[in-house]
């Protein structure tokens, strides 16, 4: 199948985003700097035939910032974005394998270059800190698979860090995930032994229970992130996050 950046537009058109992302290529982290250049300018090309294309009234285009791990053609891109004058702007090409410490300092490299009057959206990211740092470096909104990948794997996110509901010091375990939690699996009783047994038992309803708890955390995450900021008290809630997130994570 042949996608080309109109059949791309037609696409989310049609299916009536409100959000519609522009054609682009996500090159890989380890990718030659040649190659990461012409594709940068292959990116600008493809933003400007999909802003050619007529969209519904409530469809908003956004551009995507491409680059690699190198900070000039980041730049370089970020200028070629920011100059279709779009409603928002994400940052692409990271949380492929690079690792947390190179995201970071792309997108603490990328952010600030990008308009603080539009949406700034971090394109596949991610884990718990590094939704914490992206936001710390100025980004508004992000998406990810890892919530409910993570659940199915047995992998539970709560304010203490990770927990592998597998491991076998959860065998016998009662408490809920969380016993702070209000998500429907921890409020309804179902305690780490009971998912840990559906788990090895392969009863699709605890890959379910487990999402609902996950998708729940990262809501409250957000809620969070969101009065630390209106209380203008974020770098001192992101320390306290950090510590308790990473001191005991189990």
């Amino acid at each position: 199948m042949m996608l080309s950046p109109e059949t791309s537009m037609d696409i989310q058109r049609r299916l009536g985003a409100d959000i519609v992302m522009a054609f682009d290529e996500c090159v890989e982290h380890t990718a030659p700097r040649d190659y990461v250049a012409a594709s940068v300018d292959r990116t600008f090309r493809w933003l400007q035939r999909c802003k050619a294309v007529a969209l519904a009234p409530h469809q908003h285009l956004f551009g995507i910032v491409q680059g690699g791990m190198d900070l000039e053609l980041r730049t370089h891109s970020v200028q070629q974005t920011v100059s279709c004058d779009l409603p928002g702007y994400a940052i692409g090409g990271v949380s492929v394998g690079e690792g947390h410490q190179s995201m970071i300092r792309i997108v603490n490299h990328t952010a600030p270059l990008l308009p603080v009057n539009q949406v700034r959206y971090l394109m596949g990211v991610g884990l718990p800190e590094d939704i914490v740092a992206s936001v710390a470096a100025g980004m508004d909104i992000h998406d990810c698979v890892i919530p409910t990948r993570y659940a199915r794997e047995g992998t539970l996110f709560t304010w203490q860090g990770k927990m592998r509901v597998q491991d076998k010091k959860f065998r016998k375990d009662r408490y809920a995930i969380d016993t702070a939690c209000t998500c429907y699996t921890c409020a309804s009783g179902y305690s780490r032994a009971y998912l840990r047994h559906l788990i090895f038992a392969n009863e699709g309803l605890g890959e379910m229970l487990m999402t609902i708890h996950n998708l729940h955390f990262y809501q409250d995450l957000m809620r969070a992130i969101r009065a630390a900021i209106e209380a203008d008290r974020f770098d001192a809630w992101r320390q306290e996050f950090n510590a308790r997130y990473f001191g005991n994570e189990g």
